[in-house]
């Protein structure tokens, strides 16, 4: 039997994903291990291996299109095994389609089935629940908690994902409709065995003028256009990096109870430090000839301060979950990274333990494989705290959003010359004002000031990070 390809899982929040390039045609032999596709997910572009040797056959997988995790987008047959003109049928959707149906009525008689008509493309809601003995409607966890938020019934949501699942972009269809109205206040019905009404739960219709339950007024695109002349704009799709940071962002504001710190931290120590350490960095050769081993950055001593000051305050290294505080081990800093499209955070694992030459180095790798969307999931993923840095734009200050499950992130500003007194006379110093975005389920105001305070004395006293 033939292999099936599938679109794999490659990241804790992929619902769905794009191909963005094949690297083999219809036809192709290939050989197990070899490059057969580039997967572009939210917030990383991977490549998916052969699982077996063969030809390259039915490949349904479009490129630039949304497709559902575990969806099959290609098979591949043995050599010598024959080929129909007709993409197999999975295990289980075989097992389903050969399975005989039955039904029995009240007293024993069997049911009359009456033709299915297919769900016509633009219509996503059946007129009922599914009959008794049909199962749950298959739903993604997001799927579910979305339609629950809408007040949508799962089982009238005709799913688009592998085996019927109902996945994030059935609930978004819905939500866009023109039908979403009419059947939000519409009672679901349905017929039990032996002609039997089932008692469905009353659907409570949506005043028109109050917008339903997590939604704004401006329910679906359509409102929105009208506001603006047709021809003055262009439609740009969002992609899946977009959707991901908008959700995200959304679910962020909405969850956590922020809480923000400002202060400023003199410079000039840090960056005559850095001058020092750049003029003695070692001189290797490369390709392109000698360069020296490092090249230290403002905003690497800033992220080799931040975790050292994390291990200084331990309480405030803690991520928040409803049934405990989880206190961690290390302190591994996020760095906000931003590329076309979009942001991402590839993570400085045990940063405090690293030398500033090492987070340097390390971060320009990771910087330069985010912007060609070449990292791993477990270079993004996790970490214990973040920095946003916006001073080389010139930004003065700002406060960043928490990136969950982080409780804290760090703002950076730029660093200028400002006015400072110091035993009664003014001085000209470098200044950078840092903002600290807190959690307060899991840091509070004072937790988060020493922790900011620990921050400053270590970037005004920029020795203590090198012993």
């Amino acid at each position: 039997m033939p292999t099936e390809v599938i679109l794999p899982k490659v990241d804790m929040d992929m619902a769905t994903g794009q191909i963005s390039r094949w690297f083999a045609e219809e036809g192709a032999t290939v050989k197990k291990g070899d490059v057969l596709f580039e997967i572009e997910t939210d917030k990383a572009a991977m490549e998916i291996d052969a699982p077996a040797s063969g030809v390259l056959r039915d490949v349904t997988g479009k490129e630039g299109v949304d497709i559902a995790v575990g969806s099959a987008v290609a098979w591949i047959y043995a050599d010598g095994e024959a080929y129909k003109d007709k993409a197999p049928i999975s295990p289980l959707e075989g097992e389903m389609s050969t399975k005989s149906t039955e039904g029995v009525a009240s007293e024993g008689t069997a049911l009359a089935l009456s033709p299915v008509e297919p769900t016509p493309p633009d219509r996503r809601l059946a007129d009922h629940p599914p009959l008794e003995g049909e199962g749950k409607t298959r739903a993604t966890p997001l799927a579910r908690r979305l339609a629950r938020e809408a007040g949508l019934n799962l089982s009238g949501i005709s799913g688009t994902g592998p085996h019927g699942r109902v996945v994030k972009a059935d609930i978004d269809a819905v939500l866009s409709s023109p039908l979403e109205g009419e059947v939000s206040a519409k009672r679901t019905e349905g017929v039990a065995s032996g002609g039997t009404a089932f008692a469905p739960s009353p659907v409570e219709a949506t005043p028109p003028d109050r917008p339903s339950a997590g939604h704004p007024p401006l329910k679906g695109e359509g409102d929105v256009m009208k506001l603006f002349e047709e021809g003055s704009y262009e439609l740009v799709p969002h992609d899946n990096m977009r959707k991901t940071i908008a959700r995200r962002l959304v679910e962020a504001k909405t969850t956590i109870p922020h809480f923000y710190l400002t202060l400023d931290c003199e410079l000039d120590a840090l960056l005559a430090l850095r001058t020092q350490l750049n003029a003695a960095a070692p001189v290797k050769k490369t390709d392109k000839g000698e360069a020296p081993a490092y090249k230290l950055s403002v905003n690497d001593m800033v992220i080799k301060a931040m975790a050292m000051a994390l291990k200084a305050v331990p309480d405030a290294n803690a991520s928040w979950t409803e049934s405990a505080m989880v206190k961690h081990r290390h302190a591994d800093v996020g760095v906000a990274v931003s590329i076309p499209g979009g942001l991402i955070t590839p993570i400085i694992r045990h940063a405090d333990e690293k030398t500033l030459s090492v987070i340097s180095n390390e971060m320009k790798d990771l910087a330069s494989r985010a912007r060609s969307r070449k990292l791993k999931p477990e270079e993004y993923q996790g970490g214990t705290t973040a920095v946003s840095n916006l001073g080389m734009f010139g930004i003065k200050d700002f406060a960043a959003v928490i990136n969950p499950p982080h409780a804290t992130i760090l703002a950076v500003g730029a660093g200028e010359e400002r006015a400072v007194v110091r035993n009664g006379e003014i001085r000209i110093a470098t200044v950078m004002s840092v903002t600290l975005s807190t959690d307060h389920r899991a840091v509070d105001g004072a937790l988060g000031a020493e922790l900011l305070v620990a921050f400053k004395k270590l970037i005004e006293n920029p020795m203590g990070m090198l012993v």
